[in-house]
């Protein structure tokens, strides 16, 4: 019995750094409004978020998950939002704590669900384009991921002129901490169902597919000088789009699905302007704000952790454990 409880106890202790070493996106605020996501491996309640079904990053460029993480599930809600909508990221460890790491890029993208409503579209076939990155701050070593790390959001700005419709945001986190090897950055990604409403008529100039938009061998992915003090950082994928007028516009017509009713969309100003307006911001800590370079954008907010949970695989040891 003795030599039971004790094994079950070494495995209890080397499953603990698993668990907390990775993490899922916990929670989406647009304009204010707060949208939590489901535990990986949990029951499911209604949310924009796609459910993941592990905790674990997505590892390989080629990687099918990489449009949304682990096996995601397409969500029930589909929720509203407008062109320059506030959006705002919390993102959890595996126990429900602080996000892990503080080492590499956040980067967002979006798809428009082309031919139904998001909470039936394929995120396979999407066509992504990209509206928002963050890496280092202005001092060149501290990555804005740090912030998270510390328990704040990462939030960022919806462009100005897009047009009406459901799309998918792809915010996702890339860990570098062991991207000094070829194959060892760890992906993130995550994908939230929104309806675009306004009157803006801007559609994005390129997009890619994912797989298919990063290489292993990327610099920002493959990054052997990652850890040294100053050294400059190369964003994967396609450059920040810029946005082209279809040459007509209107408010936006909101199809019959299963999703979440939206608020009357606003009307947005009208745009000319060939870029999104968020190329540029700041990170903000609970102590000092601290500016983010030119090439990162969005701003961090300080929240308040929430409650922690039990991971499938912490689960089970745990129940194994009681029954002794």
């Amino acid at each position: 019995m003795m030599h039971s409880v004790s094994f079950l106890f070494i495995s209890l202790i080397v499953a603990l750094p698993c668990v907390t070493a990775h993490g899922y996106l916990k929670s989406v605020a647009i304009d204010g409004q707060t949208y939590q996501g489901n535990v990986p491996n949990h029951a499911t309640g209604d949310s924009p978020i796609r459910l993941i079904d592990d905790i674990d990053p997505v590892k390989g460029a080629s990687n099918p998950n990489l449009s949304c993480g682990q096996n995601a599930q397409k969500a029930a809600l589909v929720v509203p939002a407008n062109p320059g909508s506030s959006v705002s990221f919390a993102w959890a460890s595996g126990n429900g704590g602080n996000w892990p790491h503080n080492t590499g890029p956040m980067l967002t993208y979006m798809a428009s669900c082309e031919g139904t409503t998001c909470d039936q579209f394929d995120a396979s076939g999407a066509k992504w384009f990209k509206i928002d990155e963050a890496g280092k701050k202005s001092d060149g070593s501290t990555w804005v991921q740090q912030d998270i790390m510390n328990g704040g959001t990462y939030t960022m700005t919806l462009p100005n002129d897009i047009a009406p419709g459901d799309y998918l945001i792809r915010h996702e986190i890339i860990a570098l901490q062991l991207a000094v090897s070829m194959g060892g950055a760890e992906f993130y990604p995550s994908c939230t169902q929104v309806r675009i409403g306004g009157s803006g008529n801007g559609v994005p100039n390129a997009t890619v597919s994912f797989p298919g938009a990063y290489s292993d061998s990327d610099p920002g992915i493959f990054d052997p000088n990652v850890y040294n003090p100053g050294s400059g950082y190369t964003f994967p994928g396609p450059a920040i789009a810029s946005f082209v007028t279809t040459g007509s516009s209107g408010a936006a017509s909101i199809p019959s699905s299963s999703s979440e009713t939206p608020v009357s969309p606003s009307t947005a100003a009208d745009s000319t302007a060939s870029v999104p307006s968020s190329t540029t911001g700041s990170s903000t800590t609970s102590a000092t704000p601290s500016s983010t370079s030119g090439a990162s954008s969005g701003s961090c907010v300080q929240r308040r952790d929430g409650s922690g949970f039990r991971p499938r695989r912490f689960s089970r040891v745990m129940r194994k454990l009681e029954q002794v």
